[in-house]
């Protein structure tokens, strides 16, 4: 295993205390993201890989009120939408492991997020098409998630009050040994 100084990056940030300690947030205070974090957030998203390299995504960030009340209609916790600062929803092309690419992008929006304060939380999509219609995307593309940001309502831990290992001690997750098999 490699010392805590080795698994720091030039910014001197534990990535995997950094994963281990990202939580979601759903409850967001009244307060508007700063542009410069806005674009770290979109910027994280598309450099994020891709199968091949073919980067078949994009990112649709919805300002306007009456199409964020739509979106709002069209996932499982409407209320994630309503009450977020920034939401970005992440729409595939039609070829190659689209969701997969969806996920990476939308993990390190996630995490660039939590490393500016801002909270987050993908929203699983109920109505498709009437999505599709809100976000007047094309019929070869889809809406794989719509990801959430806000600085978060109650105050959060700061990742580094506690270990990594009590981090994942503390989460809400099934033990290593039903996750984790051998062969």
């Amino acid at each position: 295993m490699r010392s805590a100084s080795a698994r720091r990056s030039l910014r001197g940030v534990d990535v995997y205390l950094a994963v281990v300690s990202k939580r979601e947030v759903r409850d967001y205070a009244p307060r508007a993201i700063e542009p410069a974090a806005e674009r770290r957030i979109l910027e994280a998203g598309r450099l994020a890989g891709s199968s091949k390299n073919r980067q078949a995504r994009r990112f649709v960030v919805v300002r306007d009120e009456s199409v964020r009340e739509a979106v709002a209609s069209c996932v499982y916790a409407a209320d994630n939408v309503r009450g977020s600062a920034l939401v970005v929803a992440i729409v595939v092309g039609p070829k190659g492991p689209t969701a997969f690419d969806a996920g990476r992008a939308a993990q390190n929006m996630m995490l660039a997020a939590s490393n500016d304060g801002i909270g987050s939380c993908p929203n699983g999509i109920a109505e498709a098409a009437r999505l599709r219609e809100a976000l007047e995307h094309g019929e070869d593309e889809q809406v794989a998630t719509v990801l959430t940001f806000g600085y978060p309502s109650k105050p959060r831990r700061d990742p580094q009050s506690l270990p990594a290992e009590e981090w994942v001690r503390r989460a809400n997750r099934r033990p290593y040994e039903e996750i984790v098999t051998e062969i």
